[in-house]
C-alpha cells in the first residue's frame, strides 16, 4: 500500500463564475469511467427538484477535458469541468458590502482584501461540491473494482422539520451518516497520516461541516471500556470485532468492520429574516435580509457529497 495522501484533488471556480471544476492527481490508470453513473450522482446532489432545496437548477453538463482516453483513465490529471448556468448575479449586488452571518464573507474579506467574489459566496459556495460530487463518482469507481461500497442515510432533520423552517423564513441543520463497507484492515496510516485524520480533513472542507464523528463519537465520552471496547472474534474466517464502535477504525488504520462516520452540518447561513451584520470596509453596522435562491437545509443534497469525500480519502489510501 502506498501513502494515504498519494491521490489529491484541488477545486476551481467560483458559484457565479462561468465554469467550476476539479483537477485529479495520481489517479490510477485503467479504470473505466461511467459518465451515466457521475451524470446521477451530480443529480443527487443537484437543486431545484423539490421543495426541500434551493429554485436554483443546473444541468451540470460536465465536461471530462484530460486524464481520459477511450473512456478509461491515462493516470494523468483528471480535469473535470462544469459550466454555471443559472447564476442570478444581481440578487447580491445590494448586500454586496454586507458581510452576512456565518457566511465566509467577513473572515475572507480580511485574508483576500475584499477582492474575493462576493456573488452567492464566490469560491466558499457549495456550488463548488459539484465538481467534488463528480471526481467522488470516479473515485467510487475505482473502489468498486476493490469490492469495497460507499453508502449514506441522512439522520436529521425530517422532512417536515425542513418544510416549517422554509416557511418561516429560516433554515435547519441536520447530520448525514457515511459508511463504507468492505474495506480491508491494515489501510491507513499512523500520526498524521491516520485514516480518520485524513477523511475529518477531508469531511471538513465541504461547506457548512461542523462537527465529524467515527463510530460512537461523542458518546465515549460518558461510556465505559467495558461497555464500548469492541471485542475481536472470528467470523467466516476473518478476525472481526463484535461491536463496531470505533467505526473501522483504530490507532488511525481500518480494522475491517465498515467505516462509519456522521457528519454535522450547520443550518443555511442564508435566511431572509432580519440579522445583524457589518458593512465592510467602513465597519457600520447595520442589518440584512438575505435575498436569492437558497436550501432552508443542505443536508439532502450533502449525502452524496460526504460520499464523495470518502471515496476520495479511501481512494487515495489504496491507490
Amino acid at each position: 500500500m502506498k501513502g494515504v495522501v498519494h491521490m489529491r484533488f484541488e477545486v476551481f471556480g467560483e458559484s457565479h463564475g462561468p465554469e467550476i471544476g476539479a483537477v485529479l492527481c495520481n489517479f490510477p490508470a485503467g479504470i473505466a469511467v461511467d459518465f451515466d453513473f457521475i451524470a446521477s450522482e451530480l443529480a443527487r446532489r443537484a437543486g431545484g427538484n423539490s421543495e426541500l432545496t434551493t429554485p436554483r437548477r443546473e444541468s451540470d453538463n460536465f465536461r471530462i477535458i484530460s486524464g481520459v482516453f477511450n473512456d478509461v483513465t491515462t493516470g494523468a490529471p483528471i480535469c473535470v469541468i462544469i459550466p454555471n448556468e443559472s447564476a442570478h448575479s444581481g440578487d447580491y449586488e445590494e448586500t454586496k458590502n454586507k458581510m452576512r452571518p456565518n457566511h465566509a464573507d467577513y473572515p475572507a474579506f480580511v485574508k483576500f482584501g475584499g477582492h474575493s467574489d462576493y456573488r452567492g459566496g464566490g469560491h466558499f459556495s457549495g456550488r463548488l461540491t459539484a465538481p467534488i460530487t463528480a471526481i467522488g463518482a470516479i473515485a467510487k469507481t475505482f473502489l468498486q473494482t476493490r469490492g469495497i461500497a460507499i453508502s449514506s442515510a441522512v439522520l436529521s432533520p425530517s422532512e417536515d422539520e425542513i418544510l416549517r423552517a422554509k416557511a418561516d423564513g429560516d433554515s435547519i441543520g441536520g447530520c448525514v451518516e457515511v459508511t463504507a463497507n468492505g474495506v480491508p484492515a491494515g489501510t491507513g496510516g499512523i500520526d498524521t497520516d491516520s485514516l480518520d485524520g485524513v477523511l475529518a480533513k477531508l469531511f471538513f472542507s465541504i461547506p457548512a461541516v461542523k462537527a465529524v464523528e467515527f463510530g460512537a463519537g461523542v458518546n465515549f465520552a460518558n461510556a465505559r471500556g467495558s461497555a464500548v471496547n469492541d471485542q475481536f472474534c472470528v467470523s467466516g474466517g476473518q478476525v472481526r470485532t463484535t461491536t463496531n464502535n470505533c467505526g473501522g477504525i483504530i490507532g488511525g488504520i481500518t480494522s475491517g468492520m465498515p467505516i462509519v462516520a456522521r457528519l454535522t452540518f450547520k443550518p443555511t447561513p442564508s435566511i431572509s429574516k432580519p440579522q445583524h451584520t457589518v458593512s465592510m470596509p467602513d465597519m457600520r453596522e447595520t442589518t440584512i435580509e438575505i435575498r436569492g435562491r437558497h436550501d432552508p437545509c443542505i443536508v439532502p443534497r450533502a449525502a452524496v457529497v460526504a460520499e464523495a469525500m470518502l471515496a476520495l480519502g479511501l481512494g487515495g489510501a489504496l491507490s
